[in-house]
């Protein structure tokens, strides 16, 4: 066991935009709170768990509320512990495609803290590997984090990024990277109903020979994927110091199965 820091909002935060994928109009107000991280929507409260996702179709859904691994990204990287979080609309605001809204704003309101909490840590390795190259292992650890992206013989080829102290600087080397996509998935992706809150602004379009569009960083997608492994990961409700990471070429079904796995580990009931 070690004992970490519980930290909350000093005061609530609000932010309005269009769900990510489904482009809905959604007011979001993420409340004080001292009962861990939960969704609140249509009167329904989902906590912020592995066992209660939904959906991990391109996003990961808890409940009836969609695309929360930003969020959750931001709250793992500020360490926040305690959240309310309630929306009008059955998906979180898509923002710029990153976390750093969500950081910024949880910024202004303020954190207050909660006192102490005793996390248990995983005592062995937990280790996951499918085809194609798929792992990843999950260790205790003091916040070593690292993702391989890897887009095959296809531009960029194999990216890499790594912090060896994930929250140190995650609010400005991982926050900003923004959700992606290959300029020849658009369409298809669209078809689909997905990523109908997103344009040129908010997504960075992957070419065939480079960035369509203007990139923050030169490693933007292996940022992202790391940002989006953050989030999927801290559904365990393990802080990102206590671990170290390193996944290759995961996806929201992964990673929530990695989630998983985390979370038995470090729970000794439900």
């Amino acid at each position: 066991m070690k004992s970490f820091a519980r930290k909350t909002l000093a005061s609530p935060v609000h932010l309005a935009g269009r769900g990510l994928h489904t482009g809905v109009a959604v007011n979001l107000t993420i409340h004080p709170g001292d009962q861990g991280i939960a969704f609140r929507y249509g009167g329904d409260r989902i906590p912020a768990r592995p066992d209660m996702v939904t959906d991990t179709t391109r996003s990961t859904k808890l409940g009836p509320v969609g695309t929360v691994e930003h969020l959750m990204s931001a709250f793992a990287g500020l360490e926040i512990t305690d959240a309310e979080v309630e929306v009008d609309a059955p998906e979180i605001p898509g923002v710029d495609g990153s976390a750093a809204p969500f950081v910024a704003a949880l910024l202004a309101a303020g954190l207050e803290g909660l006192g102490e909490r005793e996390v248990q840590v995983p005592y062995t390795r937990l280790f996951l590997q499918e085809d194609e190259g798929l792992k990843g292992a999950v260790a205790k650890g003091e916040g070593h984090w690292r993702y391989v992206y890897d887009a095959g013989a296809r531009w960029p080829g194999s990216q890499a990024f790594e912090l060896d102290d994930v929250v140190a600087t995650y609010a400005t080397d991982i926050a900003p990277a923004r959700t992606f996509a290959f300029a020849e998935e658009i369409l298809a992706i669209l078809q689909m109903g997905l990523a109908q809150g997103l344009d040129e602004h908010s997504a960075l379009i992957l070419g065939p020979d480079g960035y369509q569009n203007e990139a923050r960083f030169p490693d933007e997608p292996a940022r992202h994927k790391l940002l989006d492994v953050i989030g999927d990961l801290y559904l365990a409700g393990v802080p990102l110091r206590a671990l170290s990471v390193v996944v290759e070429k995961t996806g929201h079904r992964a990673n929530v199965k990695l989630a998983q796995m985390l979370f038995q580990a470090t729970h000794d009931g439900p």
